[in-house]
């Protein structure tokens, strides 16, 4: 789920945190990728015909396809990606995970009374409903990710977290994901639309932690509150709070122990036994592994690997196989060069601009001082 209504809430209030930017500019960007995010979107996508991908003992494998080809097109702009993939989730999210159950148990009897009636429309939809990543779609994706030569990470609890972590130690750019949570778990940069394809011609949307912070006008601490506010995976939120009222507390108070001591509890019912102090502190140390204990590499691809798992294994066109094999060879060739931002820093033109004038004008000075015009010039 992430934050709910933490998107429009910046586009509101901290519209400067965001830029849109086409695939082709992260050229030479490493992208923590968050894998099971990934797996959902292509395992609840159909074909024209309405059915998945399937092998020839009806296994599904819309995921492994889906993989394949989304992370070719990242790599053939230039992009160096590392799927992480979710591990135990924590104790706090039981809640959350209940309620998924509860809202699967709703959509099956749904899809029940749709498939009686011969509902297409209401099957699709509930259908999509029930789609949940199991550990044989994670393990499918991290076989096939091994032959095509790109790491992957398996976190020790939160994926979004994990990779929060990388950028925040500089391992990578950017976090790929669409849950907003990545930047309550401290993410320098956020990419959403990353792995979306390209027949959607959706733009990526860039948020940028310390503009959101600036735009904002709170600290990390305070954006993790008012995360907690908005509604996290981790604990209730306070009913009757939405995302304009739940800012203006957080500026006037500043964090919630503080909120709840002013609240007019007649209005606003604060959860019994409310435990946002623990999700704080789970945004705030999350259990991760710790990035530099991890080697991340990317490498040429396995062709035979990749043969035996697409064709044999998995029963995929081979000639479509290679083609997809040469476009990973021909970009690995193509990306050995760096960005050039990774090689020098770049100063903003307002300082550099202030920093010339003020030369030219103590220089200036100096000229006259020493060889100045007495009357006219000649």
């Amino acid at each position: 789920m992430g934050i709910t209504g933490l998107s429009k809430l910046l586009g509101d209030y901290a519209p400067g945190c965001m830029k849109e930017n086409e695939i082709k500019n992260y050229f030479g960007r490493k992208v923590a990728i968050d894998a099971s995010m990934s797996i959902y979107q292509f395992l609840i996508a159909v074909r024209q015909d309405g059915s998945q991908l399937m092998s020839e003992d009806g296994e599904t494998t819309s995921h492994i396809m889906g993989m394949f080809y989304r992370t070719i097109r990242m790599l053939e702009n230039g992009i160096k990606p590392v799927y992480v993939f979710d591990g135990k989730p924590p104790e706090m999210k039981s809640g959350e995970l209940s309620k998924r159950k509860e809202r699967r148990e709703d959509a099956q009897k749904e899809l029940d009374k749709a498939t009686e009636a011969g509902d297409s429309e209401n099957i699709e939809k509930f259908n999509r409903r029930l789609v949940k990543v199991t550990k044989q779609h994670n393990d499918d994706c991290k076989e096939l990710l091994k032959y095509m030569g790109v790491p992957y990470v398996e976190a020790p609890c939160e994926a979004e977290a994990q990779c929060a972590s990388l950028v925040k130690a500089g391992k990578v750019y950017a976090v790929g994901t669409e849950d907003m949570d990545a930047l309550t778990f401290g993410s320098n940069v956020l990419l959403r639309h990353l792995t979306f394809s390209e027949a959607r011609k959706m733009p990526i949307k860039e948020f940028h932690m310390n503009r959101v912070l600036v735009g904002l006008g709170l600290s990390q601490d305070e954006f993790i509150d008012l995360c907690i506010l908005l509604g996290c995976d981790y604990c209730d939120s306070i009913r009757g709070i939405g995302p304009k009222r739940a800012i203006e507390l957080i500026k006037q108070h500043r964090t919630i122990d503080e909120i709840i001591k002013h609240l007019d509890k007649k209005k606003y019912a604060v959860p019994e036994d409310w435990m946002f102090k623990e999700a704080r502190r789970l945004f705030q140390e999350p259990e991760v592994t710790d990035p530099a204990d991890l080697d991340l590499k990317w490498s040429d691809p396995d062709e035979d690997g990749l043969i035996e798992y697409m064709c044999t294994q998995k029963n995929f066109s081979e000639e479509r196989i290679r083609n997809g094999i040469k476009k990973i060879s021909k970009a690995r060739s193509g990306t050995t060069q760096g960005r050039l931002d990774n090689f020098f820093t770049v100063q903003s033109t307002t300082s550099s601009t202030k920093k010339r004038k003020a030369e030219e004008t103590k220089g200036g000075k100096n000229k006259k001082a020493k060889g100045g015009f007495k009357g006219k010039p000649k």
